[in-house]
């Protein structure tokens, strides 16, 4: 029977204690994905990006030009070093030639993958720096708009596996935005026309 009671005693303390912890615990939601989104920074940075992008699409664009004439001189070598007509001297300077045009052309498109890759790398890591330091900034935000609300915890709505229920009512995502983006450019507050392109660099080179 003492067991009993203490039981009881137990569990009614332990209820009192939750209960009292909650009330003091001020809970509030911020949605990440959108503050990330629509920080005018973030758009600021993406435009920077999609600049270097086009910049070393271009550099690719011009590697693979060089090597398709390369190629193309290639093709007249060997079908001038297969005349009939020239004498064998003549004929071996110009299988020499076709020797020396085919290293040329391994030289070059060994550039060209080398170069595509370090311009993938080189994109990735600056999205990733970028990514990084703004989500640093907002982070800092949602902290000093939680400690001006008296918010002791801010979970991030856009994360399935943090919240399964959030009273709409507690969302501060509205009011961190507008403290992010006071300081914005009148032409960067609207919303953004696309939604980004991928990072990878294409080329048609062969």
């Amino acid at each position: 029977m003492k067991n009993l009671r203490y039981s009881i005693l137990t569990a009614v303390l332990l209820i009192a204690t939750v209960a009292s912890a909650s009330a003091q615990t001020k809970l509030a939601t911020v949605d990440m994905k959108k503050l990330f989104n629509d920080y005018y920074k973030t758009k600021l940075a993406q435009t920077s990006l999609e600049g270097r992008k086009t910049e070393l699409r271009k550099e690719i664009k011009d590697m693979a030009a060089d090597l398709d004439k390369a190629q193309a001189d290639y093709k007249q070598l060997v079908e001038q070093a297969g005349d009939q007509a020239i004498s064998a001297d003549e004929r071996a300077k110009r299988q020499q030639a076709v020797a020396d045009k085919a290293k040329d052309i391994n030289s070059q498109q060994s550039s060209l993958n080398q170069f595509q890759r370090q311009a993938e790398a080189q994109l990735g890591d600056q999205s990733q720096r970028m990514s990084a330091n703004l989500v640093g900034e907002i982070q800092k935000y949602v902290a000093d708009q939680a400690k001006s609300g008296g918010y002791s915890i801010v979970l991030n709505s856009a994360s399935v596996e943090t919240v399964v229920y959030a009273n709409a009512s507690n969302d501060i995502t509205a009011a961190v935005l507008a403290q992010m983006n006071a300081g914005a450019p009148i032409d960067l507050t609207t919303p953004p026309t696309s939604s980004g392109a991928s990072l990878k660099i294409g080329t048609n080179a062969p």
